[in-house]
């Protein structure tokens, strides 16, 4: 019942597959003037350059990162300032905030809570609904004919 014993997608053996592959690239040329690090004596090690110096004992000078990160670093600019709330906003705000106050502290208005909780319900989603409803889908008055990338 097993249908992988009798697959024919892929090779039996992967490891002999794979020492193929290797011996094909290895007479092909590939690899062989890789540096094997473990087989690396410290002549080896040298700078290819015109430096005599070992890179064990010597490092190479970097230049200054500071400068160039500076550089590179991306500044965003400063965001919009926030537009000013219109008064059914606020309206809006505050009856969410009634409905907040209602639920946790009915008594306050000296109502009980079997009163004060499906008042608050009702306050919590008008003021949500209406600042859902309020809320523009065009695009700013000042945007122009070309409103960019829309999504």
């Amino acid at each position: 019942m097993n249908a992988r014993r009798d697959s024919t997608d892929g090779p039996e053996n992967v490891d002999e597959l794979f020492a193929e592959i290797v011996a094909g690239l290895e007479r092909d040329g590939v690899g062989k003037d890789w540096l094997d690090l473990d087989e690396a004596g410290p002549e080896d090690l040298k700078l290819r350059d015109d430096a005599t110096d070992d890179i064990a004992t010597e490092p190479a000078e970097e230049p200054d990162r500071r400068d160039r990160d500076d550089e590179d670093h991306y500044v965003p600019p400063e965001p919009p300032p926030f537009p000013v709330l219109r008064a059914s906003t606020i309206a809006a705000l505050g009856l969410f905030v009634l409905g907040i106050v209602l639920l946790v502290a009915p008594g306050i208005f000296g109502l009980q809570p079997r009163i004060g909780t499906p008042l608050s319900l009702v306050a919590l989603c008008a003021g949500v609904g209406w600042l859902i409803l309020r809320m523009r889908n065009t695009p700013p008055p000042d945007s122009g004919w070309d409103d960019g990338a829309q999504v």
